[in-house]
């Protein structure tokens, strides 16, 4: 019996003067865009792992404040489940120096620019969590537990 496992990812959705934080990347055979993310490793909490995420592929330190949303999405081609935690906060600089040999840069885009690069997102979890975010929600971080 196959066991259905879904991929775990964060993300970090960050706004600086009305700009959102992104990234250029090339995963297969399509540059696209994205926020900050990657996936959660064995012994890593949420909250350290989108910190990690955010430093690798930008060059800047994340402070989670909030989580924005838990967003299931199932790739149409790949049939793989990602379950993203999305969270939002701060970083320490706004200049942007990627530590990724995956990301061809990372860039601050207004919400206009990101609509016009619809057809370019990685996956349509980018906007959603996008649109939570520009809507207010926020969940406190307490609501994350880890037990190891």
């Amino acid at each position: 019996m196959v066991q259905w496992t879904p991929r775990v990812t964060v993300a970090a959705i960050v706004n600086n003067r009305e700009k959102f934080l992104l990234v250029k990347e090339k995963p297969q055979d399509r540059i696209v865009y994205n926020q900050p993310a990657g996936h959660l490793e064995e012994n890593e909490s949420l909250v350290d792992a989108v910190r990690r995420e955010v430093l690798e592929e930008t060059g800047v330190n994340f402070n989670p404040t909030a989580l924005v949303g838990i967003y299931r999405w199932q790739h149409p081609i790949k049939k793989l489940t990602y379950l993203r935690f999305a969270f939002t906060g701060e970083v320490a600089s706004t200049k942007l120096e990627p530590n990724d040999s995956d990301i061809i840069e990372a860039l601050w885009l207004s919400l206009a620019e990101i609509q016009e690069l619809i057809d370019e997102l990685r996956s349509p979890q980018v906007m959603a969590g996008i649109g939570d975010y520009m809507k207010g929600i926020r969940y406190n971080l307490d609501i994350l537990r880890d037990n190891f």
